[in-house]
């Protein structure tokens, strides 16, 4: 994208989403993620990921099974200190350990995740935005990753991105950029999965803080660093 085109039409949208996906999906390949053995500790890594890196979490999730405690019942039945200990790979501990908590207590109040596959899509974003601590990112997080739902995850990578190319002009709310995506893709729960998986790994190691353009696939589509 050149300088000053952000605020694209639909049609410019589409065209520009889908060629930035085919190319980071020729350079990175398929990502297969969110990594987990289970919806729940999909949840509980959506969790943990605000605001540190994924080996953080792993790490947290590590203990977390090693103590045997990956239930919510477990979760909850453990004091404070005990889990906050377990999280503490994961950064801001206690805050997460208060989130971690409040979701379970959420989670086993309506019975369960089998319980919640049931609802609609919108009921249940709602519901989870409810929760404490859990924002829209973690909220579609959850939703794309372990209810297979079929909305767009947001993150800053993505903002960084496609701020760079000239596709956003970066002070676009989250929903706005989320509608964006879903209204310029084909709605696909495996696409946008596929899609933000990319953007993550390009944005942690290609387009960072300072920017890797000499070996970045997109460096013909930007003009950040020209």
């Amino acid at each position: 994208m050149k300088d000053g085109e952000a605020g694209l039409n639909t049609g410019q949208e589409k065209i520009a989403c889908e060629s930035v996906y085919k190319s980071l999906l020729g350079f990175h390949g398929k990502r297969d993620w969110w990594p987990g053995d289970s919806r729940f500790e999909i949840m509980v890594g959506a969790i943990l990921t605000q605001n540190t890196a994924w080996s953080n979490v792993e790490k947290a999730i590590n203990n977390l099974k090693q103590a045997d405690v990956l239930r919510p019942d477990a979760l909850l039945n453990l004091h404070h200190r005990r889990l906050a200990s377990l999280l503490r790979p994961s950064g801001y501990y206690n805050v997460k350990t208060k989130r971690l908590r409040a979701f379970c207590f959420w989670l086993l109040e309506n019975n369960g995740a089998d319980s919640l596959e049931k609802w609609k899509t919108v009921k249940l974003r709602e519901a989870l935005l409810s929760v404490h601590g859990v924002g829209p990112e973690t909220a579609d997080d959850i939703l794309l990753y372990a209810f297979n739902r079929k909305v767009f995850v947001v993150d800053a990578y993505t903002r960084r991105i496609f701020s760079r190319l000239g596709i956003l002009a970066g002070d676009e709310s989250y929903e706005d950029i989320r509608a964006m995506f879903e209204k310029a893709l084909k709605s696909s729960a495996s696409l946008f999965n596929e899609y933000h998986a990319l953007i993550v790994i390009h944005g942690a190691t290609i387009c960072k803080s300072r920017p890797d353009c000499k070996n970045c696939v997109l460096s013909n589509q930007c003009n950040y660093n020209s």
